[in-house]
């Protein structure tokens, strides 16, 4: 059976969703390779007191390991929001090649920050699913506040 970039972002979104149970900022992340998840992670900052915990930094450290390779070439990762810039750094490291997100992230997204981060070969679709994916985030912090 094949499977859309809808499906796998609410994968993602479920990630998100169990990181904002857990009181983790909301964002999941899916690894998808030949129509087969083979990463997933959701943010985990606060629970392993790690900065660099990110929802994306799991779920590409996952799908290396599922494949027993440092590369993610013909892999597909789908972040519920736009990746900082770390994250699309680890990400031109692995070679990724797409990267689909949903909400923008205007204060520390890859875009503002560093625009040229990503591998050049990596293929972009921003916005799938903004709505559903900008939601959490806004239900999160204002719960926070």
């Amino acid at each position: 059976m094949m499977y859309d970039d809808n499906y796998f972002m609410k994968l993602a979104l479920i990630e998100a969703k169990t990181a904002f149970e857990a009181g983790e900022v909301p964002i999941g992340a899916i690894v998808v390779q030949q129509n087969r998840v083979i990463g997933r992670g959701h943010n985990l900052t606060e629970t392993l007191e790690d900065a660099t915990a990110h929802a994306e930094m799991q779920a590409l450290t996952a799908a290396s390991g599922t494949l027993g390779a440092k590369y993610l070439i013909d892999c597909t990762i789908y972040v519920t929001v736009e990746p900082c810039v770390m994250c699309a750094g680890a990400m031109s490291w692995t070679k990724i090649s797409r990267l689909v997100y949903g909400a923008s992230e205007p204060k520390f997204g890859y875009t503002q920050k560093a625009p040229t981060a990503l591998h050049p070969k990596t293929e972009v679709l921003a916005g799938l699913m903004a709505d559903e994916c900008s939601e959490l985030m806004k239900r999160f912090f204002k719960d926070k506040r």
